[in-house]
């Protein structure tokens, strides 16, 4: 995974969960620990953030240039420093609510770039691309700040219809079961310390 970016974003509010999600305590460890952990063999780090809120040791802090917009805005901005930091490579995407990512989650999707190809995301149990926890090529990124320009704010307009790869989730459930299950509220954060299993929630 060394030629991969790892940006985890963590700069929203986190309305539903009702105190700041990223520092949650699951087995031990911060939400954002673990989604770190999933991405410790990569490259170059990159967390998007506000300044100054979080301490994680190896990943730099980047500024949210479009505070308040969301995470294709935070994808902007981790695409734009990791085409300046590194040339034309692929970002592995991920938010701070998705505690059971796993390395060799990453390493599924970065077996299906190639080069026609430009965004890689997983099929969740209902066969829906899942656009968090994905592999966007820094190609992407002058049509996401377009598409920002022109006020969208979803993150699935960033992956280009005839230019995404996907992966099965009968793969991803071998490889990393319960990778796409994410943490919006305290009730999913307890239905994880229970062992039990929430469907995805994007």
């Amino acid at each position: 995974m060394q030629d991969l970016v790892g940006a985890i974003t963590a700069g929203g509010r986190s309305s539903r969960f009702g105190r700041d999600k990223a520092g949650a305590l699951l087995e031990g460890r911060t939400l954002l620990a673990h989604v770190a952990a999933s991405l410790e063999g990569v490259g170059l780090r990159l967390l998007v953030v506000p300044p100054g809120r979080y301490d994680l040791p190896g990943w730099r802090e980047l500024p949210d240039t479009r505070p308040g917009q969301g995470p294709l805005a935070a994808l902007e901005a981790a695409l734009a420093a990791a085409q300046a930091q590194a040339g034309p490579v692929w970002v592995a995407f991920a938010g701070v609510d998705m505690p059971r990512l796993t390395p060799a989650y990453w390493r599924a999707l970065a077996q299906e770039r190639g080069p026609d190809v430009r965004a890689v995301q997983a099929l969740d149990a209902q066969h829906r691309p899942q656009p968090l926890a994905a592999l966007y090529h820094t190609s992407l990124r002058p049509a996401v700040t377009a598409q920002l320009d022109a006020g969208e704010r979803r993150l699935r307009a960033a992956a280009p219809p005839g230019a995404t790869r996907t992966v099965p989730h009968a793969v991803i459930e071998t490889v990393s079961p319960g990778a796409l299950q994410n943490v919006n509220t305290a009730d999913d954060l307890a239905a994880l310390v229970l062992g039990g299993d929430r469907p995805p929630g994007r």
